[in-house]
């Protein structure tokens, strides 16, 4: 963390988390003399909230009021030397944050991604794997740079077969392009190692920062992944156990902050599963901080109408990945609709019996219908057979 976020963090307590902070403070930087009503915009706080932590940063020395709000130069000095910020491109950055895809800087991205994709390894759809377009990954990558957790932060990607770590490393190139912007580094999960060792190659013919593991996330991540990372991106397999799985890996990963984004992306489904989804949200401690629907593009997904939408999902104090060793339940769409399972109560201990052809056909259906006995919405599974 900055030491002037930390000093800061230390005599002012915010519900929002320290990354508001560390917002004021990036936007003074990149704005110098924003209002504090700017900062209360882009920070999405009260005014009063903002002031106030606009005067324990100037009390800190990080910033100094002076026609609106600016870095001091020892402030100037620390983003730059912590996060990276030096020989920031500021018109690529500005034009980045809007979305605008009409610019150069978004051409020259797509025309590289657009020559690497038709090489990309044929997904694997017994593993749930579908191939999105050049525009959907580079928009993906896009999102980290709105939500201010880009530059200069450490990135995981629960599974990759759409290539975000590389939209997000060439990214970084086209935003310091005359610098050793080395601050920001993506870390690539997948159990795919076609993939991974695509991924590899092309991060070392491109001097991309991404580092790679072959790994299983039914397994619980290695102990070098765990806490580290300032968000996570995951397009899971769409089932509901897939997604609370893959949830989970990348929460043991995040750092222990309040606020801090995942970026799920996930099919369109019924209501009835969606307010499942949302109850799965609500036991991870995981608020809905955006939703975009249709946002990702894929390439011969007709199953999900070739479009799927996008959760931006935001940390609290009350998280829990849940799941901490072997997963041992059927997580790919294939396998689920092979298979019966028997849920028991947490409370009741009442059994029931799941499956496509079974009274209750899914887990979500059972968690919005209730424990028949005692309307209990938590079961534990206890067993599985195939059909």
């Amino acid at each position: 963390m900055n030491p002037y976020v930390a000093q800061a963090s230390k005599h002012i307590r915010l519900q929002e988390g320290p990354m508001v902070i560390e917002r004021i403070l990036i936007e003074c930087y990149l704005n110098p003399g924003v209002s504090t009503k700017g900062l209360a915009r882009a920070a999405l706080i009260p005014t009063p909230v903002a002031a106030a932590v606009k005067k324990e940063l100037i009390r800190t020395g990080a910033l100094v009021q002076d026609r609106g709000a600016r870095c001091t130069p020892e402030g100037r000095q620390s983003i730059e030397r912590e996060w990276g910020y030096a020989g920031l491109q500021r018109d690529c950055h500005r034009s980045m944050l809007l979305g605008r895809e009409d610019t150069d800087e978004w051409r020259d991205i797509l025309s590289v991604l657009q020559q690497i994709f038709p090489s990309r390894p044929q997904v694997n759809v017994q593993i749930d794997q579908s191939s999105c377009t050049p525009e959907t990954s580079l928009r993906r990558a896009v999102l980290a740079l709105q939500h201010h957790t880009l530059i200069g932060k450490q990135i995981l990607c629960i599974g990759d077969d759409d290539l975000v770590s590389i939209s997000i490393g060439l990214l970084l190139h086209k935003l310091f392009p005359s610098a050793d912007h080395a601050a920001t580094s993506v870390h690539v999960v997948d159990i795919d190692e076609r993939f991974i060792g695509f991924i590899r190659g092309i991060a070392t013919e491109l001097k991309l920062p991404i580092v790679c593991y072959h790994h299983d996330v039914r397994d619980p991540l290695p102990p070098e992944l765990r806490g580290r990372f300032d968000c996570f991106y995951t397009d899971p397999p769409y089932t509901l156990p897939g997604m609370n799985l893959f949830l989970s890996r990348g929460i043991h990963g995040l750092k222990q902050v309040q606020g801090l984004p995942i970026f799920l992306s996930f099919a369109h489904k019924s209501p009835e599963v969606m307010l499942a989804m949302q109850r799965e949200f609500v036991r991870k401690g995981l608020t809905i901080s955006a939703n975009y629907p249709s946002f990702n593009v894929y390439e011969g997904a007709e199953l999900i109408a070739n479009r799927s939408q996008m959760f931006v999902l935001r940390t609290t104090d009350f998280r829990s990945a849940e799941i901490a060793g072997r997963y041992p339940d059927a997580i790919y769409t294939g396998e689920i609709k092979r298979t019966v399972r028997i849920y028991s109560c947490t409370q009741c201990k009442q059994q029931v019996t799941v499956g496509v052809n079974q009274q209750v056909a899914t887990i979500e259906k059972l968690k919005n219908a209730g424990c028949p006995r005692c309307n209990n919405d938590d079961f534990e599974l206890i067993a599985r057979k195939s059909c």
